[in-house]
């Protein structure tokens, strides 16, 4: 059985990282996911992010998010950046990994390109899927985690961990846009996005987390649970 993939998604400060690091240990720790390990149905969990999951990905995360003073980017060239960083990673790191039946949790993915550079830059949407779809060959996420947050809270949070990269960096009415977009993106894919209350507690959020996986865990590898 190939792999799963799951993404986590939102706007800056929404506990992305830290909920995808919790999710990891947790599924290590399952009684229905060691099951699977067990039997060699999920041999590995991997994982990673967007911008920088691979060797050349980490180079182009500097390009993108370090500060360049006022040499700034181009919008179509941040987005042509990061669909650079997406092909690599899906060719070395994501495809091989399902293709071994591992899951593989990452850390942004195409949404955001469309959220980002799409609804926040203003760049042509057809454009921008059409690009994702070259990137990944058509790889779409099995399930979606939309950490649900508003863009002001998101960045007071951001604020509070000291300095911001360049994304961080940029102005409200950009991260309200981004915000705007992935509620879109929520509305027009239902079937894989989850939307994730992320205004609690880090615990609270990483328990509702945990419960939607494990529901999508027993619906996709129910015959061996079953076991």
């Amino acid at each position: 059985m190939p792999g799963k993939l799951l993404v986590f998604e939102g706007v800056e400060g929404c506990g992305k990282s830290t909920q995808l690091k919790l999710l990891h240990s947790a599924l290590g720790k399952s009684d229905r996911f060691q099951q699977l390990q067990q039997q060699g149905v999920i041999p590995q969990i991997l994982a990673t992010r967007e911008p920088g999951g691979t060797e050349l990905g980490s180079s182009l995360r500097q390009l993108l998010l370090g500060d360049h003073g006022e040499a700034a980017i181009a919008s179509r060239a941040e987005l042509l950046l990061y669909a650079a960083d997406r092909a690599q990673h899906v060719e070395e790191l994501i495809k091989p990994a399902l293709a071994r039946g591992c899951w593989v949790l990452c850390d942004r993915y195409t949404d955001s390109t469309v959220a980002y550079q799409g609804h926040g830059r203003g760049l042509d949407l057809g454009l921008i899927a059409q690009l994702n779809h070259a990137a990944t060959g058509g790889l779409v996420p099995d399930l979606t985690l939309w950490l649900k947050l508003d863009a002001a809270a998101g960045l007071a949070r951001t604020r509070q961990r000291g300095a911001a990269d360049r994304m961080e960096q940029a102005d409200l009415a950009f991260h309200q846009r981004v915000q705007a977009g992935f509620e879109a993106l929520a509305a027009q894919h239902p079937e894989r996005i989850v939307a994730i209350d992320a205004t609690g507690a880090v615990d609270t959020v990483a328990a509702e987390i945990f419960a939607v996986v494990e529901g999508y865990l027993q619906q996709w590898y129910a015959p061996s649970l079953m076991v």
